[in-house]
């Protein structure tokens, strides 16, 4: 079974050497300094008291690689469009794609059902690109739970979790998918496999519509947001916005809105990673974290005049900081309130 790993970052470092260490044929797709460290010394992953170094095939140039079984793709979203002709050579007829990213993926009506199904998202696949070139019938669907950090080039430090969901747009239990979440098991890694991945993918995003957003604005931490009464009930009606949307689209979410609040509260003094990403200097997600819930809102037709008064000003923000070149224009109507 061949993996790649492509953006070998945080994440995508973490996986590699838990992927590495139970003896699976994996390479990674890096760059920059963090590539340079891993040929010269290996890939270290400090995590608790434990320290495991590996040493996986690395390079910038995925044709080096061949055809893979899986290519797990844990880019920023925002990235991905940028990248879809490097990665021409890793795929196969039967490679399939595990969207480990964060956000709603750019297969999310493959399979879906209803009135959408086959359609495209501009926000987070400009022109369908990602549909057409990587192909949603690739798609597995992966949901990153656990928080990592790049310590130093080639060092990857575990904070907390171990979680990846994975599940088929359809909803079938594959043998593709079973295969893939049999190894990350034997990993350590938790894996189930979920009938409804769509759930899942909204329960997360649920946090991430709101907390990412404000924690830029406010650049305060999760705690502070979901204590103080006016950033938490921000946070409430951008996230009763979202679940409107989301349960148009069939989604049931398993917690409600204050259940779902506190659980990031108790998260503690954690930064989000937009708010990491500002401070870092590095585009933010915004798009596919934010932009597509309203653009999903404009599709359904129900108002989001909280999420859009958030988004604007996140927008500007990064604009200002010289950090967003995504859909959303001044002349964009995705960018205005609904009457």
């Amino acid at each position: 079974m061949k993996i790649c790993i492509y953006g070998a970052g945080a994440i995508g470092g973490y996986l590699g050497v838990q992927l590495a260490r139970a003896g699976a044929d994996v390479s990674l797709v890096a760059r920059g300094a963090h590539l340079a460290a891993m040929r010269e010394r290996g890939l270290t992953l400090l995590a608790g008291e434990e320290t495991h170094t590996v040493h996986p095939r690395c390079t910038d140039d995925a044709a080096e690689l061949g055809v893979q079984d899986y290519v797990i793709v844990t880019l920023k979203a925002h990235s991905i469009t940028g990248v879809i002709e490097k990665m021409q050579p890793l795929l196969g007829p039967h490679t399939r794609i595990v969207t480990a990213v964060n956000g709603i993926p750019y297969w999310y009506f493959h399979k879906h059902g209803g009135a959408y199904e086959g359609s495209t998202l501009e926000s987070i696949d400009p022109g369908g690109r990602q549909w057409r070139e990587i192909g949603a019938e690739r798609a597995i669907g992966c949901i990153v739970y656990p928080a990592t950090e790049i310590e130093a080039p080639g060092v990857i430090r575990h904070v907390y979790g171990n979680n990846f969901p994975l599940g088929e747009p359809s909803g079938d239990i594959t043998a593709d998918v079973q295969r893939l979440a049999d190894l990350f098991v034997a990993t350590g890694l938790k894996a189930p496999v979920l009938d409804r991945i769509r759930d899942e993918i909204w329960l997360k995003l649920w946090g991430n519509v709101c907390f990412n957003p404000i924690s830029a604005l406010t650049h305060a931490t999760l705690d502070v947001i979901c204590t103080d009464p006016a950033t938490r009930a921000l946070s409430r009606a951008i996230m009763v916005e979202t679940q409107a949307i989301a349960e148009t689209f069939g989604v049931k979410f398993r917690v409600d809105v204050e259940r779902r609040i506190e659980g990031a509260r108790k998260v503690g003094a954690h930064k989000t990673s937009m708010l990491q990403d500002l401070e870092r200097g590095r585009p933010m997600e915004i798009d596919p974290l934010v932009t597509v819930v309203q653009e999903m809102g404009r599709l359904t037709k129900i108002p989001t005049p909280a999420l859009d008064s958030v988004l604007a000003m996140v927008t500007q923000r990064a604009r200002i900081a010289g950090l967003y070149d995504g859909v959303s224009t001044p002349s964009d109507p995705r960018a205005l309130a609904v009457a």
